[in-house]
């Protein structure tokens, strides 16, 4: 397996440290403390410089509304918006299920291995503007496959636009195939049959996704051991929409390493023990959690209940542009929630790194550069 390129400070030369903005449009149930048209705090300044990484992360779901508009005016029998504004309605969301319901009309926008390394490409510069290093990219290859495009060629398209991105952005991108989980059998077959015959490079993990309510995890035991074998980690979704049994399937079933939200966890005590003692990371998502109505509000967000339980929390953005945030606010979000200062929110960005699949080399160098970058502040 390819491993992470080293760390340097100087990867962003052209925009390093400036101030971070978010340039698409705001959906009106993205409950965030930022706005744009407000300056940066010192804490929000922080964030937009601090080096990080991302693990959880979709790929389609990353799609900047440019990219998206873009892609609706190539394909025209879409019912997806081809104006970036007209964006900013619909991904207003009435419910979780509405919100796969968008999702997949942006995934049939991807039609060809073109779409794909220009999608792939795109969201990789976009981490580079938020000062992100590494990313575990969630990757669906099923969604594509399933449309006509060859399997040899939707790998290649992801893997090519991967090595540009750590040539020419420095951004290390490594992925996670998942299941779409409500596609069934078939589309876990499919999945782990790419995942394990064409491998590519930059592959490290395998997981399940989509809707839960109706999708049991033990399904999918069999397709989660093939992978597992083949050396891939487990990263399953659960515990978002559904109660904590969901979770506990997730560890016992699939072997679960990480966890997808894991939002219901807290409504466990047991579960939340056994996730602190056994340091199994949890791959929380705040806005994305209020954009599906997971939780009804970020004062109920009980990203502080897992902290204080003693959980490895990672913050992540889920499918930024739809929720209209990134990783920036999403730390901004969970320093807020937390009543952290520029510290708190570094090793925030730390867990991150102990919780990702990289080397024990490339850990070491990205947590001595947030430490550096934390160090070295305020300029």
């Amino acid at each position: 397996m390819l491993r992470p390129a080293p760390f340097h400070q100087d990867l962003h030369r052209s925009g390093d440290r400036r101030p971070h903005t978010y340039d698409g449009p705001r959906p009106q149930h993205a409950p965030l403390a930022l706005r744009q048209e407000e300056p940066l705090s010192d804490l929000d300044a922080f964030i937009a410089g601090l080096p990080k990484a991302e693990l959880h992360v979709h790929h389609v779901g990353s799609a900047s509304p440019r990219i998206v508009a873009e892609l609706a005016a190539r394909h025209p029998d879409s019912a997806v918006p081809t104006d970036p504004e007209a964006l900013t309605d619909y991904f207003t969301f009435r419910d979780f299920a509405h919100f796969i319901q968008v999702y997949l009309s942006v995934v049939d926008l991807i039609r060809d291995a073109t779409d794909v390394r220009l999608l792939t490409y795109e969201v990789a510069r976009d981490m580079a503007r938020q000062n992100i290093r590494y990313a575990e990219l969630t990757v669906t290859p099923y969604s594509s496959t399933r449309r006509g495009i060859p399997d040899e060629a939707f790998v290649e398209a992801i893997e090519d636009a991967r090595r540009a991105a750590e040539t020419e952005l420095g951004v290390v991108l490594r992925w996670c195939f998942d299941i779409p989980g409500e596609a069934g059998l078939a589309a876990a077959e499919e999945t782990a049959r790419i995942a394990c015959d064409l491998r590519p490079e930059g592959l490290v993990s395998f997981g399940l996704g989509g809707p839960e309510i109706g999708v049991p995890r033990s399904q999918f035991k069999p397709y989660f051991d093939r992978a597992i074998a083949a050396g891939l980690h487990s990263v399953p979704h659960a515990g978002e929409t559904t109660g904590p049994q969901t979770v506990w399937d997730a560890l016992t079933d699939l072997r679960a390493e990480r966890i997808g939200h894991g939002t219901s966890s807290v409504q466990d005590p047991k579960l939340l023990a056994h996730l602190a003692e056994h340091r199994v990371p949890l791959e929380v998502c705040p806005t994305s959690n209020i954009a599906t109505r997971a939780v009804r509000t970020l004062d109920e967000h009980p990203l502080k209940e897992m902290v204080d339980a003693g959980v490895l929390v990672t913050i992540n953005s889920d499918d930024p542009p739809m929720f209209g945030t990134d990783l920036c606010l999403e730390y901004g979000v969970a320093a807020r929630l937390l009543d952290l200062d520029a510290a708190g929110v570094a090793a925030l960005a730390k867990n991150a790194v102990e919780a990702s699949f990289m080397d024990a080399s490339a850990k070491a160098a990205l947590a001595t550069e947030i430490d550096d970058y934390t160090a070295a502040w305020p300029r």
